[in-house]
């Protein structure tokens, strides 16, 4: 595929968070409706199924199931609370494998009540603690720096240096990062990094949406791939000559698009999807 214009769906992969008014079983067959060839399972989507079934839904309807999300959250000022987060992403590796889905994303967490090098030394801790039950089971753990505005509470991790810097550092096949536009587009190094990530073979994941401007809410504003002010195409440009070959993940979190009817918002997904 070219850093110019998507020709096909053949790498279209969407998160099941982005129509979240559907069920899995829902946005399975609209998907594939459309010719959307990848899924993205959020876990609450699982919820009282059949896990193993549930992934042979999905490659039953021609879904390949790109990955997991979302594990992570390991930082806590309380012991108890980080052993809660390892005995949760143990748990996540159980589901993936069940599934199918070959990867996790990790968000990977944050404690206000502590620094952020404390934090990223736990977030580090965490992912070497539950690494080899995820190399058992076949399962890659995928860093997601998020935007430094989620510093706080969901992410210590916040540029695709900080990724690199730890991935590199755990030093295991089974350990990369997931790019996520959102919340890497502002960064004056981020071509630089997204070369890196792929000379080490880290970069596991592209997640692709739009930043609005001016954003209303910075959970649920995200905008369709074309409605903000996000360079995608340079940006995927930059992933592919990174020897980025996997699928552009569409990520949405919109109260705006949630409100519409969902299957409109799909096919304005697949629209703005060959344009991007």
């Amino acid at each position: 595929m070219s850093a110019g214009k998507i020709a096909d769906l053949s790498k279209l992969c969407i998160h099941t968070i982005t129509t979240k008014h559907w069920s899995i079983e829902e946005a399975a067959e609209n998907y594939s409706r459309v010719g959307v060839k990848g899924i993205s399972v959020w876990r609450q989507f699982l919820d009282g199924r059949n896990i193993a079934d549930t992934g042979e839904m999905l490659r039953a309807h021609g879904l390949e199931i790109v990955s997991l999300v979302r594990g992570g959250f390991f930082p806590s000022t309380s012991s108890a609370e980080r052993n809660s987060a390892l005995a949760d992403n143990r748990k996540a590796i159980d589901e993936a494998a069940a599934l199918g889905a070959p990867m996790i994303v990790l968000v990977c967490g944050a404690d206000p009540g502590q620094t952020l090098e404390v934090s990223r030394q736990q977030i580090r801790e965490g992912i070497e603690a539950i690494l080899p039950y995820a190399i058992e089971n076949g399962i890659k753990l995928a860093i997601e720096p998020l935007h430094p505005m989620y510093a706080d509470t969901r992410s210590a991790v916040n540029t695709m240096a900080q990724a690199n810097d730890m991935a590199e550092a755990i030093g295991s096949d089974y350990v990369g990062v997931a790019a996520d536009v959102y919340h890497i587009w502002w960064d004056p190094d981020l071509e630089q990094q997204l070369m890196r990530c792929g000379r080490n073979g880290n970069l596991f994941a592209f997640h692709i949406c739009d930043w609005m401007s001016p954003t209303v809410d910075f959970l649920n504003d995200r905008g369709l791939m074309g409605e903000g002010c996000i360079p995608i195409r340079k940006i995927r440009g930059w992933a592919e000559a990174a020897g980025f070959r996997g699928y552009n993940e569409v990520e949405i979190f919109s109260d705006r698009l949630w409100s519409e009817d969902q299957n409109e918002f799909l096919n304005k997904i697949v629209e703005n999807y060959y344009q991007s």
